[in-house]
């Protein structure tokens, strides 16, 4: 009888245990996990991890991953992959551009509703892209699902905001660490501002800031320090222009005082040097941050590389 009765006073203890167990997890959020130490942050591709990774150093307690390879570039036809959704699956916050840049995000929000999701564009005044308009637009079969412009962070004031909206999200997703994210915003906020303060000085000065770009990633930054681009290489980056474009583009540029064409170093520069052959106007290499071209290479490296490369082209 006394066995009998130490055994149901084991499985008596063991049930209320359980039962405190589960119910002390209730309501938790990604600050007081207590089986897992580490907030896992996920950004959709190399921009909004660069941006990211300045707010959350020194955090010990945030694990921040790229979900897509740092060598993929722009997202506008990505599509996700099982690892992709594997590592969704399994992370407290989605960091992403915005702006029709991730096509894919409505089948991550229906598949994984209640995961939190920073946009990095939101209260940013977008650009329109005006593919309806444009004269290439019937020279090929492609389908133009973005209404507006996603390069936002190519604009310096642009990714200030963008660095900012990051940092609120976090702060709300995850409080415990918001004086580290306001500390280290704060920061390269005043390293950003310093940096617009010099491209703005170093641009403003020149007269002719007639350009020809490989594709449409650079409006934002044209918008912001007053370069005028009189045409576009690639309307869509990978897509090679017709024979027919070639020769409007050269036209064009020989009408006008064009001090550069600017390639990407993502992407073959064989249809500009054929243009700047037939123009003298020589080729230049602008990098939308899209790609890990170089380690260690911050936003702010590649933005001042960029400013000298202009300087160099258009003086």
């Amino acid at each position: 009888m006394k066995q009998k009765l130490k055994q149901i006073l084991v499985v008596l203890t063991l049930v209320v245990f359980t039962i405190t167990g589960c119910s002390s997890n209730k309501g938790s959020d990604i600050s007081t996990k207590e089986n897992d130490n580490k907030v896992k942050i996920v950004t959709s591709f190399y921009p909004m991890y660069l941006l990211t990774s300045e707010i959350v150093k020194d955090a010990d307690n945030i694990e921040l991953i790229n979900m897509v390879d740092s060598s993929t570039g722009c997202l506008h036809d990505y599509s996700l992959t099982t690892d992709n959704m594997k590592l969704l699956e399994d992370c407290d916050i989605f960091v992403v551009n915005g702006a029709g840049m991730e096509s894919f995000l409505d089948k991550v929000i229906q598949q994984k509703p209640d995961l939190k999701i920073v946009d990095a564009s939101e209260g940013i005044e977008l650009i329109e892209t005006n593919y309806e308009d444009d004269e290439h637009s019937h020279d090929h079969d492609h389908d133009h699902d973005e209404e507006y412009n996603p390069h936002v962070w190519l604009s310096v004031k642009n990714a200030i905001k963008q660095v900012q909206n990051i940092e609120s999200k976090l702060i709300e997703y995850n409080p415990e660490n918001k004086d580290i994210y306001s500390n280290n915003t704060k920061e390269y906020v005043s390293q950003l501002n310093e940096l617009d303060t010099k491209i703005h000085t170093e641009l403003d000065k020149i007269e002719n800031k007639n350009i020809v770009t490989f594709h449409e990633a650079f409006p934002y930054f044209a918008k912001e320090y007053n370069l005028n681009i009189v045409a576009v290489v690639q309307r869509e980056a990978g897509s090679e222009p017709s024979a027919k474009e070639l020769q409007e583009t050269i036209e064009k540029i020989k009408k006008l005082d064009v001090k550069a064409i600017c390639v990407e170093p993502q992407y073959s520069t064989k249809s500009a040097e054929t243009i700047s052959k037939e123009t003298n106007v020589k080729v230049c290499t602008l990098d939308p941050i899209v790609t890990e071209e170089s380690k260690n290479s911050s936003y702010i490296d590649i933005m001042n590389k960029n400013l000298e490369t202009l300087k160099e082209a258009l003086q």
